[in-house]
């Protein structure tokens, strides 16, 4: 089998200042609807498993089905607050670097 041959491409890309910021607050808003959407899909988990889901037929669980569920979307919670601190730490990098007009400025 041979080497890939992969040609030389070097793109000229330029970004603003104010170019960068703007996809910086994007990237944080879309990472943030997708927690919000992970975290409605945890809250119908538990509906269904109590049976208090519109629009299906109860699961008649154990009280065992119940807590391992609930275990469950708990350490789901716990990753989705480390992932929610992090972006609050970027959030608040953007936000120096925009008080400052500082390019050079350090984002998480």
């Amino acid at each position: 089998m041979s080497q890939a041959n992969i040609p030389n491409i070097t793109p000229s890309i330029s970004v603003k200042f104010g170019d960068a910021i703007n996809l910086l607050l994007i990237s944080i808003a879309l990472e943030e609807i997708g927690l919000a959407h992970i975290l409605n899909a945890e809250g119908e988990k538990l509906q269904y498993v109590l049976g208090t889901l519109p629009g299906t037929t109860p699961l008649q669980a154990n009280i065992s089905q119940i807590l391992t569920m609930n275990e469950s979307v708990r350490e789901t919670i716990k990753v989705i607050a480390k992932g929610e601190w992090i972006l609050q730490q970027k959030l608040e990098s953007v936000v120096d670097a925009m008080k400052t007009g500082n390019p050079t400025s350090n984002f998480t």
